[in-house]
């Protein structure tokens, strides 16, 4: 018996020799893998391979694509690994007319900056320019044009700060179908409301108001007009109630609801 046991544990040594040997190759090979695909990172990070080849912006309309890249700091010798996506969104949030950023990294070299910016919501009428003003109530100064803006409201006598944002914030709440119809908006304070302006309407018709309620009564503008005669134009004044006083010579004026 102790013969037979002796024999049947030569038999397994080879076999066992043969599992370490093949563990042993398995770890040699795993071992070279790593160590080459260390050599080819290192490598590929040190060499021009790494640099950023391609830049895309997508989402903008008020800058160029060029006007992005050059604030992103982003140039064709920036290492691709030295790239920290919260560095570039902190440069472009600098930028008064973005609203948000996102970088994303496309490897092996490429780069993708999306963003999205403030919408127009009316023009700001300067000698004979026009100059965009933002939702955040920017006045952009490089973007003028000659161009008459077209369903934009024009706004006179405006200036950044807190009446032109309370603007913008009242024009944002109406419709678009009535913001369309405002040609012109002149900011016109008085002794007793620093908040007056007067409108200049596409179809004819003036309107005087106060920002203070400018939004809640604007809106009902349509169901006023429907209520006049189209071809007698007028001023609508919607600072305290809503009446009507034509134009004419000989004074008319009409209450509306």
């Amino acid at each position: 018996m102790e013969n037979d046991k002796i024999v049947a544990l030569e038999d397994r040594i080879p076999k066992l020799k043969e599992q370490r040997r093949r563990k042993a190759n398995r770890r040699l090979v795993l071992l070279l893998i790593l160590f080459f695909t260390m050599i080819v990172v290192v490598a590929y990070s040190q060499s021009p391979l790494s640099h950023v080849k391609h830049i895309s912006v997508t989402g903008n309309e008020v800058y160029a694509d060029n006007e992005i890249i050059m604030a992103s700091g982003i140039t064709q010798q920036t290492n691709i690994w030295k790239i920290k996506e919260s560095n570039i969104v902190s440069k472009l949030d600098h930028l008064s007319e973005i609203k948000e950023v996102n970088v994303q990294i496309k490897w092996p070299n490429s780069v993708q900056i999306q963003v999205k910016e403030h919408s127009r919501v009316a023009y700001l009428k300067k000698g004979k320019y026009y100059l965009p003003i933002m939702e955040n109530g920017k006045i952009i100064k490089d973007r003028k044009t000659e161009i008459i803006p077209v369903n934009s409201p024009i706004l006179f006598e405006f200036k950044e700060g807190s009446v032109l944002n309370l603007m913008v914030k009242e024009l944002e709440k109406l419709p678009n179908e009535i913001t369309n119809s405002i040609s012109e908006i002149h900011y016109s304070p008085k002794k007793t409301d620093h908040y007056h302006i007067s409108l200049f309407m596409n179809d004819g018709f003036e309107v005087s108001a106060t920002l203070r309620s400018f939004s809640g009564k604007m809106v009902h503008y349509p169901s006023i007009i429907s209520q006049l005669d189209p071809n007698k134009k007028g001023l609508i004044d919607l600072e305290v109630g809503s009446y009507f006083k034509a134009f004419e010579p000989e004074v008319e004026e009409k209450d509306v609801e």
